[in-house]
């Protein structure tokens, strides 16, 4: 493929790709929407790796699909760069840090059964509702500009509060899509014919086939294997249906874990409030959950097992779908279906953050005390939520010791 400013093509190396990734998997803090940040600084901004339109094109495809964006867009910029190799370098390691951190807070759970550990374990739940409630107003700002698109996420939540599950999250998300085709009429159409691969139509296909493969084969081969088969299925299934990426996760991987009866309520929320503390991907999270979940096998396979199923849908999705963008990308409705789904996720988010999130972490006045000064920390005075998590596992300490 010829290398032009209209096309992005492999042409640095995987050791290269693998480096810059490493690099900001260690300091990426924040969140999904500040990885992009850093991605754009480092990867268009000093590396020059690609151009602000080929990066724009790329994260708005990632942010349509379900999967983790932020690792998405890593992914796609790794293709890019270095094929396929870099792309499995970007994910490597975007990823590594965070996993190793995850996976040594499990190893320190069964020092935390004291009076002073469960109060510091109470107090990552508060980071968690914390960190979600500032993601449900940064979001309702960006994905919510008007009366409409709020008055579908407003739907949503009271649909999900109402009707739970799965299945009930994967509908409302359809059901937003087709509310944006009808109501979202404002929403640009225009994209510019820049972004292109180096492989054909036949190859996203494949890909795309061996998405919807997995996502029905696997529930098949789970109820032959209830041990590793049924958590990279329900790992799987996670990564394929979630919209939003990041925090919107959250209850898939409870319905997926807790529900089963696979992890406690009060390690999954622990976790998932440790996960604040590091940079890197949220999703990293799955293979804490993995590590803990009993399926008959050692803790690190659980771990592997969970981290690359739930990744991977998201990751077949933006390979698949890359040599097809530009037709889609023209389609007027397509555009409109993209905004209804964001909106749909705001209230998704909004949904998740009473239940299982807020009833779980706030248990008095102290708790609301703290999570009110937590929530400040990120609102007002945007400081990093490692400092988040500082304040609220110490604050959680003294209120037990008093």
């Amino acid at each position: 493929m010829k290398n032009n400013t209209n096309s992005i093509a492999a042409k640095g190396a995987p050791l290269e790709v693998f480096l810059a990734f490493l690099k900001l998997g260690c300091t990426s803090f924040g969140g999904p929407i500040a990885h992009i940040g850093y991605f754009r600084k480092e990867l268009v901004g000093r590396r020059q790796w690609l151009s602000e339109s080929q990066f724009s094109q790329l994260l708005a495809i990632c942010q349509f699909l379900p999967g983790p964006a932020s690792s998405q867009l890593g992914f796609g910029i790794g293709l890019a760069r270095a094929g396929w190799l870099g792309a499995l370098a970007a994910f490597v390691g975007f990823t590594l840090p965070s996993v190793l951190l995850l996976l040594g807070f499990v190893s320190l759970l069964p020092t935390l059964a004291g009076a002073e550990g469960q109060a510091g374990l109470h107090g990552l739940k508060i980071v968690a509702f914390a960190v979600v409630a500032d993601a449900v107003v940064g979001m309702s700002k960006k994905l919510c500009p008007d009366v409409r698109r709020v008055a579908i996420a407003v739907v949503v939540t009271g649909t999900l509060l109402f009707f739970g599950g799965v299945w009930a999250q994967v509908l409302v998300v359809v059901a937003g899509a087709v509310a944006g085709i009808f109501l979202c009429k404002s929403e640009p159409t225009e994209v510019e014919p820049s972004l292109s691969v180096a492989y054909g139509k036949a190859t996203g296909a494949t890909l795309l086939v061996l998405f919807f493969a997995l996502l029905v084969g696997l529930p098949l081969l789970a109820i032959y294997d209830g041990g590793l088969a049924a958590l990279a299925d329900a790992f799987y299934r996670a990564g394929a249906l979630v919209f939003g990426g990041g925090h919107v996760v959250l209850p898939l991987l409870e319905d997926a874990v807790v529900t089963s009866g696979w992890v406690s309520s009060e390690r999954f929320l622990a976790g998932y409030g440790a996960a604040q503390a590091i940079p890197g991907p949220l999703f990293a999270f799955s293979a804490y959950l993995g590590a803990l979940a009993p399926a008959g096998q050692p803790a690190w396979l659980g771990a592997i097992t969970a981290l690359l199923f739930m990744f991977l849908p998201g990751f077949l999705l933006v390979a698949g779908v890359l040599p097809f963008w530009q037709t889609v990308a023209r389609n007027a409705s397509a555009n409109r279906a993209i905004a209804g789904v964001n909106a749909a996720v705001v209230g998704l988010l909004a949904a998740a953050l009473y239940d299982p999130i807020f009833s779980a972490a706030i248990r008095g006045s102290a708790d609301v005390l703290i999570a009110a000064v937590a929530l400040s920390l990120l609102l007002i005075w945007r400081l990093s939520p490692l400092l988040v998590v500082l304040w609220c596992a110490t604050a959680s300490i003294l209120v037990a010791l008093l």
